[in-house]
């Protein structure tokens, strides 16, 4: 079995982006076609989600096709429509007999004060991110400052002339033939580390703007304060294991702490921080090993999403540091 180093490689995924450069916005959708099995934890305190309740256990929807990862702020839910419209005209979704209802669920971060204010992802956006989707299927998703990546940043508790630029970030791994991708726009307050090393991979600048400095550090200082609702970050597991929606909310559940590993501070009441999980249940695998590998996949794709990034808007990057 050839090794599986993007999300686009699982057998039935298919990701795309749609960005608006200029504007500093995009969307990001990840889509199977035949349905996965859906699930999301939500842990910030100001989300903006899109059919989120539907993905309950207990909810009586099996199938979810597409996931979609957008700018915008709550703006942003339209690129969700656009998406569910397009995968019907390509006879996508779930068959009610009348018609096929694409099951579209999706999250938004603030992206506004990046680039423009007034130019969101719409509709249009999120048909051409299934478009752009299946144009460049199985090739490796792009990273870095596109789609839902376009306009993140972090580090803005000393105030926007000092945070950094981030992006979308993917990893992907492995244990035997059971895989576990992530996919993460990170648009956090505060400061990216990297697990395996405890360096700050992005965040608040030094008032030189040489280094990063702790948010502690940033908060003992006058100019730091919480920005509202500014702050999010989104994320998307796909594995190929067979799980039922119990076991696939356990297993967003778990990546959730992939958060605390890699983004201090994280869930708080002014972000909206969103993990879901598809699952195409290919392989039949322990939910805990699931778990334990999404959270390690995740981890490493918010390092990612820093260390891809290129500088813009007058924002340095990781490898303006470097």
């Amino acid at each position: 079995m050839p090794k599986i180093e993007s999300i686009t490689q699982i057998a039935g995924i298919y990701a795309g982006h749609a960005t608006n450069e200029e504007a500093a916005t995009g969307c990001t959708v990840i889509v199977c076609p035949e349905g996965a099995t859906g699930a999301v934890d939500v842990r910030g305190g100001a989300p903006a989600t899109r059919e989120t309740d539907l993905l309950r256990p207990e909810e009586t929807v099996q199938a979810l096709h597409a996931v979609v990862l957008s700018g915008g702020s709550a703006y942003g839910l339209a690129a969700s429509t656009g998406v569910a419209e397009e995968l019907e005209r390509r006879d996508i979704g779930l068959d009610v007999m009348v018609a096929k209802v694409p099951i579209v669920s999706g999250a938004c971060l603030f992206d506004l004060a990046c680039g423009d204010a007034h130019v969101r992802p719409d509709a249009s956006m999120g048909a051409q991110a299934v478009a752009d989707a299946f144009a460049h299927a199985g090739e490796p998703l792009a990273r870095g400052n596109v789609g839902a990546g376009a306009g993140c940043t972090v580090g803005k508790v000393a105030g926007p002339q000092r945070s950094m630029k981030t992006g979308l970030g993917e990893s992907v791994c492995h244990a035997g033939e059971l895989v576990c991708g992530a996919v993460a726009a990170v648009n956090a307050v505060g400061n990216v580390v990297d697990p395996a090393t405890g360096e700050f991979v992005a965040g608040v600048l030094s008032s030189d703007g040489t280094h990063i400095i702790s948010v502690e550090e940033a908060f003992a200082e006058a100019a730091a304060a919480m920005p509202l609702r500014t702050n999010t970050t989104i994320s998307c597991v796909v594995t190929n294991a067979k799980l039922t929606k119990a076991q696939a909310t356990k297993v967003a559940q778990m990546a959730a702490d992939a958060y605390a590993h890699a983004i201090r501070p994280t869930h708080t009441t002014n972000d909206g921080d969103s993990i879901f999980v598809m699952a195409t249940g290919e392989v039949e695998a322990e939910v805990d090993a699931v778990g334990m590998l999404a959270t390690s996949a995740l981890e490493q794709a918010i390092v990612d999403a820093a260390r891809s990034a290129q500088g813009a808007r007058g924002l340095m990057a990781a490898a303006d540091l470097a």
